[in-house]
């Protein structure tokens, strides 16, 4: 699975460790996700999308990302 977190992260000029203490996991969470090497729970997926969306758009909801847009799947994440 391949993620735009960090084009979005550096985009508002966020860490690493200030997006993980607002979603409640590691640095070393965001990082394994930024580097496509942990799929993350739906739940996770969520918050870091609404943090995202939140810092970067701010009141204008009609430009948020969906989830679809952070985290991009393949047919490959989907194989046993």
């Amino acid at each position: 699975m391949k993620t735009i977190i960090r084009y979005l992260r550096q985009e508002i000029k966020l860490s690493q460790q200030d997006l993980a203490e607002s979603v409640g996991v590691t640095r070393q969470t965001i990082n394994a996700l930024e580097n496509g090497r942990y799929n993350p729970s739906l739940l996770l997926a969520y918050k870091i999308t609404r943090i995202l969306n939140e810092a970067t758009y701010g009141e204008d909801k009609d430009s948020y990302l969906s989830i679809e847009d952070v985290f991009k799947f393949s047919d490959d994440d989907f194989k046993n």
